[in-house]
């Protein structure tokens, strides 16, 4: 049975390195002593080293283990054997592809369907969906394919922000670039704000946190789901 946390962020407004998740980080890796963490999405360049002592702080002040997965001889066996595994945010390209390169990517997919318990947030929750078309990211690199886990029956757009009306920036809007997305392409996207996730438990979906989540369909009126509702689509 699957089971994964889907968050937006790791980190929301005047908080800590996931100070927000901490009981639901808690509650999924209850069962786990030590979790492989995927540092390959290197937010702002910083080293697989250093992500992944930010990364092993935060846990470490729930009793848990973080071992980034850069330090094992065998990356695909420390998968399969893993008690939990957690994969940052950052660049959803790169870690794209040094997930397609060291076929990484499957590996993962498979313990998720084989129940190990899983959180991602930002670029790690980006690669839940069938691809990683709708991240925000700038392509710094060039992944082999777009193609991502699709553990979830959607995409992610994380981070997303609804339309200001009031505002006077004339850029596209994040709603605008997902409407374009579905000129070309009919996967449904869940547009997940700041400090909201998906909580994800075999194959019930439910949105938590404090904000609703906006959902897009090609050819449909989007919609609102609120916080605490199953999602269906």
């Amino acid at each position: 049975m699957k089971n994964l946390i889907i968050a937006s962020t790791s980190t929301i407004y005047k908080g800590t390195y996931l100070e927000y998740l901490q009981q639901e980080i808690e509650s999924l890796f209850k069962d786990a002593q030590e979790v492989v963490f995927i540092p390959y999405a290197r937010p702002g360049g910083v080293s697989h080293d250093n992500y992944t002592k930010m990364a092993a702080k935060a846990f470490g002040k729930m009793g848990k283990n973080l071992r980034g997965i850069h330090t094992f001889k065998n990356p695909r066996k420390a998968i399969e054997q893993s008690q939990g595994i957690f994969t940052g945010g950052g660049n959803t390209f790169l870690l794209v592809q040094q997930l397609q390169d060291t076929k990484l990517l499957g590996s993962i997919k498979k313990a998720i369907c084989n129940a190990t318990p899983y959180l991602g947030t930002s670029a790690g929750s980006n690669i839940c969906g069938i691809t990683m078309q709708n991240t925000n990211d700038m392509p710094i690199v060039y992944p082999p394919s777009f193609n991502t886990m699709g553990v979830i029956p959607f995409n992610i757009n994380a981070h997303y922000i609804e339309p200001d009306p009031k505002t006077t920036h004339m850029g596209e809007t994040r709603a605008t670039r997902i409407k374009e997305f579905h000129t070309q392409n009919n996967i449904p996207v869940v547009g997940l704000p700041e400090g909201s996730w998906l909580r994800v438990s075999g194959d019930t979906i439910t949105l938590k946190g404090n904000c609703s989540a906006r959902i897009f369909k090609k050819g449909k009126a989007t919609y609102l789901l609120e916080t605490g509702s199953i999602l269906k689509l």
